[in-house]
């Protein structure tokens, strides 16, 4: 059996939206304890952390209790920007077992801490796996995580968020059992016999043909199809945004495939960069990530209608691919950049999960980047939301 339940709280005292929205997911579990309870918190809470982890594991008799900080906070109930939020999943499952970790001094050491976490967890892995990583976003280094993890635990799936913040702090904070950290990566495997799919959705759609780059240097685009990079990008920039090229960056992308031989890019093969400068004298595209000549691009525009309608082909899918019972619970890693900044108003993204999945326990937050695997490799989004259902196995 499975039993999940979600909570949350706009309580502006800690101990107080704690209690209340650990109380209300385990009532909503059917169960009396928890394997596992996932918290997200506001800044606004986290002069008191470690009171809200004692607090959560108390009042929901929690055998692991894993989090971070959040901007802002979503569950099935709603989703909370710019106000003070506390949201707390409890699950207790007779099928998988949860098993948490906490490692610190992220900053520096993406490859070690990648080789800790997989040290951690690897005893414990089992028929089912899932893993879901909850790193400190300042600090990580997301190719040499993933390459240290994979290194000792090749086929793991990866999921999570980058930890955030309301811009106040300049940090973000792991919360994992009495802990409290930045500069740290936490998370929790869960293992055993379930079933889980992935689906991520992009906030930046293509706009124009996919390119070829043909001359580049390190993360500078020199030339596209031939022709120097920054006119390509000038032409294909929608017209209002042509008036002023650099307010054109918070909107225009670039989009790049994960395996850098392929080319075609269909959807849901590429992941979004953003454009970091540009030189038009030079023609340069100056973007954040490396580039090598000979690989595909595309350049992409960050659009609320576009973005929902690819929410929608991305929950078709993934309700069309569950089969048997409703999940038993959802996660879903929401980038910061959506939400009411994206739509102009909120909560499009939770009402559009409840539509096509029905009424289960969603959990998240708006997150500072989110993790999901492509074509079987772990790789860093942004602009993107990653939705993690989890449930019962069928048997045949």
């Amino acid at each position: 059996m499975l039993y999940a339940g979600v909570g949350s709280s706009t309580h502006k005292n800690t101990q107080q939206a704690a209690s209340e929205a650990a109380a209300t997911a385990l009532t909503r579990s059917g169960s009396d304890t928890a394997d596992l309870a996932l918290v997200f918190a506001t800044t606004d809470h986290g002069a008191n952390y470690g009171l809200l982890l004692r607090t959560v594991q108390a009042t929901a008799r929690a055998t692991h209790v894993v989090g971070c900080s959040a901007g802002g906070i979503l569950t099935s109930d709603g989703e909370i920007e710019g106000a003070s939020g506390i949201a707390v999943l409890t699950v207790r499952a007779d099928m998988f077992s949860a098993e948490r970790f906490f490692v610190p001094q992220l900053r520096g050491r993406g490859h070690e801490t990648g080789k800790e976490v997989a040290a951690r967890v690897r005893p414990h892995l089992g028929a089912d796996n899932l893993l879901v990583v909850l790193p400190d976003t300042y600090n990580f280094n997301p190719p040499a995580f993933f390459a240290g993890l994979s290194e000792s635990v090749p086929d793991l799936p990866v999921v999570g968020g980058g930890a955030s913040e309301d811009g106040t702090v300049g940090e973000t904070f792991q919360l994992c059992g009495d802990t409290v950290s930045n500069d740290a990566v936490c998370g929790v495997l869960l293992s055993g016999h379930f079933h889980h799919t992935i689906g991520i959705t992009q906030s930046c759609q293509p706009i124009g043909p996919p390119h070829t780059v043909t001359k580049s240097l390190q993360n500078l685009i020199l030339e596209l199809d031939g022709r120097p990079a920054f006119e390509v990008f000038a032409e294909i920039v929608p017209q209002p945004l042509r008036e002023d090229l650099r307010r054109a960056a918070a909107f225009v992308f670039v989009g790049l495939p994960v395996d850098t031989e392929r080319q075609h890019l269909a959807r849901g093969e590429y992941v979004v960069r953003s454009i970091v400068g540009f030189d038009p004298r030079q023609g340069i595209v100056a973007v954040s990530d490396e580039i090598h000549e000979g690989q595909k691009m595309l350049f992409t525009l960050r659009d609320g209608n576009r973005s929902r309608d690819d929410l929608q082909l991305t929950l078709e899918a993934q309700a069309q691919a569950w089969a048997g019972p409703a999940p038993g619970f959802g996660l879903y890693f929401n980038c910061a950049s959506r939400g009411r900044g994206l739509y102009g108003f909120p909560d499009l993204d939770i009402s559009y999960i409840k539509q096509y999945l029905g009424d289960i326990p969603i959990i998240g937050f708006f997150t500072g980047c989110e993790i999901g695997p492509i074509q079987q490799q772990s790789i860093l989004h942004l602009y993107s939301g990653v939705l993690v259902l989890v449930g019962e196995k069928t048997m045949h």
